[in-house]
């Protein structure tokens, strides 16, 4: 479909790694899978790597994504947590890169003020404005899922509709252009 664009949105992880794809068609998005990647049943971390891997790639042959939106690692006080996940980000982007998909990067702050227009937001926040955009039927059972899909809806407003020069700063920007979303 002409102008059709599918987004694939990742909450890095080692522990677990969430996910979410979306469809744009013009200014609508509509919500294709929500999942997670469980990882805390595997002790070695080179394991995690190889499956986080072989599941990005799975996920990439099976939805065919043109865009990877990736929340990017924050700055924490536990360097081997951030070593950890740096290496699980890198890993998402590597098995984006060998199937030539380009890369977009959030950080935790800028999904959440996309989502909500608040940086601060609340997991749980997130996941009930993406319930009222998406119509999400059933919730996953973790955050860390909504988190990954809140990534690929910030990029659909950052990016805006193709062929247009539009741009939405959050949910506020993109409700105000289309009115026609939002229901009774």
């Amino acid at each position: 479909m002409a102008g059709e664009r599918i987004i694939l949105g990742i909450d890095p992880g080692t522990t677990i790694m969430g996910y979410g794809i979306i469809r744009v068609v013009g200014n609508h998005a509509e919500m294709l899978a929500l999942g997670v990647l469980k990882l805390n049943k595997y002790d070695d971390h080179s394991l995690r790597l190889k499956i986080i891997f072989e599941r990005m790639i799975a996920l990439i042959e099976q939805y065919h994504p043109d865009e990877l939106a990736i929340e990017a690692p924050f700055f924490g006080k536990n360097v081997q947590s951030m070593l950890k996940l740096g290496r699980a980000q890198g890993v998402a982007i590597a098995a984006a890169l060998s199937r030539s998909i380009p890369i977009f990067e959030y950080s935790p702050r800028k999904i959440k003020q996309s989502i909500t227009g608040k940086g601060a937001a609340t997991k749980e926040q997130v996941a009930l404005m993406l319930n009222r955009l998406l119509n999400i039927r059933e919730y996953p059972e973790t955050l860390d899922a909504t988190d990954g899909l809140a990534a690929a809806v910030c990029h659909f407003f950052q990016k805006g509709v193709p062929g247009t020069t539009k741009k939405f700063s959050g949910w506020k920007g993109f409700l105000s252009a289309n009115p026609d979303r939002i229901d009774g």
